[in-house]
């Protein structure tokens, strides 16, 4: 007698995975006691890509919604901080609340945006973020157009300081990913691939399509508040032209886009490649940005799945799978 089918989430490679996290984390984790401070702290920016491009996957992979406009959350996060800095709190507590007011803002944004659809959600999303900023330049308790410092951490060690601004990017990243994973094999999850693939058949289905976007957006809009947070603890220093820059949301659809869209492997390996070519063209200057422009272009033409398709070979290959897979014995 032939045994029936079995669905089944888990693979090989995903307990693998699994079974390799926590000592991958806790090595990341010690990097502080282990090496230099100078290698430690690049950590830091790799470590808020992988948040921003996690944010953007989720975004356009899976809620079907590009957007220009993420540096607004960006920067609403990053003024946060310094805001709980002005007020004498230390900057660090700054992180969860950069999150929680860039979905906050987000929430009656999505009232705005959701009028649009396609390439006019897209400049909706840019004109958004501009708005964001043109505010913040007229405020002039946080510098205005000129920016400010924090001046909350000057009482720390120099290398403590940089040791707990990694840790928080550390868990920054890994709280990304873990939380998109979870998110994705939920039931919102389930919704969420129905409207990627078609917003009217799974309307018809009895899908709630805008409140899972709405889901989607304030979610993507606090992982880039917290982001925001990171690059301000990492640089001291907060300036609205820079960190409410469109460069931002260019740095993430570049690194989805060659890492892989739709795949929670791929944006994690597309800020890998994207903060390699940071670190071996800084020294080129202006010269890097074309150099990203031209892998860019071949992703696009020879890898159309992203890099981790190219690696996989086209086949349906997770290290963290968030569908179901039927093993049938009889095949």
């Amino acid at each position: 007698m032939t045994a029936p089918p079995v669905v089944r989430r888990g693979t090989r490679a995903s307990r693998a995975t699994a079974f390799a996290a926590l000592p991958v984390l806790g090595l990341l984790a010690a990097l502080p006691y282990l090496v230099a401070p100078g290698i430690t702290r690049p950590m830091v920016g790799l470590f808020a890509l992988v948040v921003m491009a996690s944010m953007w996957n989720l975004l356009a992979g899976y809620g079907g919604m590009i957007s220009v406009g993420q540096q607004g959350f960006i920067g609403l996060g990053a003024y946060t901080v310094l805001v709980t800095d002005l007020l004498g709190i230390s900057p660090y507590l700054g992180i969860p609340l950069a999150a929680a007011v860039a979905a906050l803002v987000a929430l009656p944004t999505t009232l705005l945006v959701f009028r649009l659809a396609g390439g006019y959600f897209a400049i909706g999303t840019w004109v958004v973020a501009e708005v964001y900023r043109l505010v913040t330049v007229e405020v002039g308790a946080v510098g205005g157009g000129s920016g400010a410092s924090l001046t909350g951490l000057s009482g720390f060690d120099p290398i403590v300081r940089g040791a707990v601004t990694y840790w928080c990017a550390l868990a920054a990243a890994a709280a990304a990913i873990g939380g998109v994973f979870l998110l994705l094999r939920s039931r919102t999850g389930l919704a969420l691939t129905a409207i990627r693939d078609d917003p009217v058949s799974a309307q018809s289905s009895g899908v709630r399509v805008t409140s899972a976007k709405r889901l989607v957006f304030v979610v993507a809009a606090a992982g880039s508040g917290v982001a925001g947070a990171i690059i301000v603890l990492d640089s001291l220093r907060v300036q609205p032209d820079s960190i409410y820059s469109v460069q931002w949301s260019a740095f993430m659809i570049f690194m989805v886009v060659i890492g892989g869209l739709g795949t929670l492997e791929g944006p994690v390996l597309g800020a890998l490649v994207f903060f390699a070519l940071q670190q071996l063209l800084e020294p080129y200057g202006a010269w890097y940005l074309v150099v990203l422009a031209l892998v860019a272009i071949g992703a696009a033409v020879f890898a159309r799945r992203g890099l981790w398709g190219l690696l996989t070979g086209g086949r349906d290959f997770r290290l963290l799978p968030t569908g179901h897979r039927v093993n049938d014995p009889a095949r």
